[in-house]
């Protein structure tokens, strides 16, 4: 009898069976992984393509001259030029080899911006046939002057649309309102329109791809450069921030950079160019290098924040908010803007980040941009009062002041209300596009109490408190002249309007202001509880009325601009800058 045992080889086949459909699956998961991996380069691909082919939002197919009536030279004297450089004898080797990088990510910078600001700078310059008004478009980053109520200049241009190019120019906010995306009111990104005309969310990190992958190249190469620790550290977090659309974590880092000789910012920042929301950042940069005696001399003041806080004039349910206590003064020589900062009127001092979380957790810098402020000073400020100023006030009119008045306007932005006490998010996100206005009021008035209460604790014994009111006031004028499209110049408008009526000024009848410094102070107080108050209580509609009612000349400040306009003072400056400027080409 013969015994056939088929058990082995059937359990070799088993396996084998088994073996086979193990590595059929693995290999179904692996065509699936590397099909999503393709869709997912092809989706950012795409974006970027589909970014890059947009017509943006000018229009098409049309050629630009200026507007009857606008002489275009005239416009031009309007910007006054001022040279950025700096003494650079102190920066060590490493440091002067950072630089020229520094300067082409921060041109990478410049190329973003206008992309969100208008769409495409070159087709729409090239279109432009007056050489003159080709250039004050490239100051204006666009066809609407921006310290003119956005107001066209340039022939088949309509009204600047309020979203920028963030969001589709059709898109109504009831329709974004509707759109179902948890991503929608990020500062980091833009809003689209698909194939089918539905709206959907692109990162910034997905929209302009190759230009953030060559400037996170180019940080990496620089942080492979620098010695200082914390500048190192930065560099590496911010280039991985450019690709992520992740910025917290270098928020931080830069925090602690305190002792590098060289300082940088560069990314999506503010949100003045969303004037529709007030939700999209727009990218900007600055090169900075640090003036070691001044920032010795603004040390002290940091460490006093969270004292300060608890004495704001306020309901206590406004102030338990305590700011970081690693913030940090210090001043600079600027000596590169790009971007959203250097559109229109120029940023003169730097409070950032601007991440509620990052504020209380951290602090912020405060950067006072020492070149650029004395630039505006002698060449704007001291002008106007001449002009505006009674004569036995105009001596008040000081360059400490002003300093001391812009550098507590930078810490009050980090101090009084970022959340609302009531559960509707943070005071930006509650007040929406009316946000921007009120944190440049709150930031100028409560800078101004900051000076008050530190003159009256012994801190600041130079001058005298009325080189502070008078300085002040006279600069209400300064940044009114920035309009009705600035957030900075409705704030100053919506404070003239709040200053009259406290009586906190006089003008005689032949057009001299006085200030009231008796009146002063009480008005100080009553304003800084009115904005926190509405801050704290996300209180929209409040704030919405307010700018509707005086974030706009009245007639007398109105006639007050135009005679400053006539006097021939500049509005604001414009730069002479760049490597060569610091002996680096």
């Amino acid at each position: 009898m013969i015994i056939i045992n088929f058990a082995p080889n059937l359990q070799i086949v088993s396996e084998t069976v088994l073996t086979m459909k193990k590595l059929f699956i693995l290999s179904t998961v692996a065509v699936f992984a590397m099909a999503f991996t393709s869709c997912t380069t092809s989706v950012k691909k795409d974006a970027e393509t589909l970014e890059n082919q947009r017509a943006g939002i000018i229009p098409q197919g049309v050629n630009f001259e200026p507007l009857p009536g606008i002489n275009m030279k005239e416009k031009l004297k309007e910007y006054a030029p001022f040279r950025l450089t700096s003494d650079i004898s102190h920066l060590s080797k490493s440091e002067k080899q950072i630089l020229p990088i520094l300067f082409e990510v921060a041109d990478i910078m410049e190329s973003l911006y206008w992309k969100q600001a208008i769409g495409n700078k070159e087709d729409f310059l090239s279109r432009i046939g007056n050489a003159d008004a080709r250039k004050f478009a490239h100051i204006q980053y666009g066809p609407w002057d921006r310290l003119n109520g956005d107001k066209a200049f340039l022939t088949n241009i309509g009204p600047k649309p309020a979203g920028a190019n963030f969001y589709p120019t059709d898109m109504t906010k009831s329709e974004f309102e509707t759109l179902d995306s948890p991503d929608k009111k990020s500062l980091y990104t833009l809003i689209r329109r698909n194939s089918d005309g539905k709206l959907n969310v692109i990162w910034y990190h997905e929209a302009y791809r190759s230009e953030l992958e060559k400037a996170a190249g180019l940080l990496r190469q620089a942080a492979d450069i620098a010695e200082n620790p914390e500048l190192k550290n930065y560099l590496t977090l911010r280039a991985k921030a450019l690709v992520t659309d992740d910025y917290q974590p270098s928020d931080m880092a830069w925090l602690d950079v305190k002792t590098s000789n060289i300082d940088f910012v560069a990314g999506p920042i503010e949100n003045y160019e969303d004037q529709l929301f007030g939700y999209k950042a727009a990218y900007e940069s600055f090169v900075l290098i640090k003036d070691p005696v001044w920032s010795k001399k603004l040390s002290k003041y940091a460490a006093m924040l969270p004292q300060l806080q608890k004495m704001i004039p306020t309901d206590e349910k406004y102030k338990k908010e305590v700011p970081g206590s690693n913030s940090d003064l210090n001043a600079y020589d600027v000596v590169y803007y790009a971007g959203d900062c250097n559109a229109g009127g120029k940023t003169i001092a730097i409070n950032l980040p601007n991440d509620t979380e990052v504020q209380l957790k951290k602090g912020t810098r405060k950067l006072q941009l020492k070149n650029a402020m004395r630039a505006k000073f002698d060449k704007i400020l001291v002008p106007i009062s001449k002009v505006l100023i009674a004569p036995e006030q105009q001596k008040h009119v000081t360059f400490d002041a002003f300093f001391a008045n812009t550098m507590f306007h930078e810490v009050a932005h980090g101090m009084g209300v970022k959340n609302t006490i009531n559960g509707k998010g943070t005071a930006r996100i509650a007040l929406k596009e009316a946000y921007s206005s009120l944190e440049e009021g709150k930031a100028d008035i409560l800078g101004l109490w900051l000076v008050l209460q530190l003159r009256e604790m012994g801190e600041i014994t130079t001058g005298e408190l009325m080189d502070n009111y008078v300085t002040f006031f006279a600069s209400i004028f300064r940044s009114s002249r920035f309009g009705t499209a600035s957030a900075h110049g409705k704030a100053n408008m919506m404070r003239f309007a709040f200053f009259k009526e406290q009586g906190a000024f006089t003008r005689n009848a032949d057009g001299f202001y006085t200030v009231n410094a008796d009146k002063m102070e009480n008005a100080i107080n009553i304003l800084v509880n009115k904005i926190l108050t509405i801050q704290g209580e996300g209180d929209y509609d409040a704030a919405k009325a307010w700018i509707a009612k005086d974030g706009k000349p009245d007639a007398t400040l109105q006639a007050d601009i135009d005679k400053i306009n006539q006097s021939g003072i500049p509005v604001d400056i414009v730069f002479i800058q760049g490597p060569q400027e610091l002996g680096l080409k």
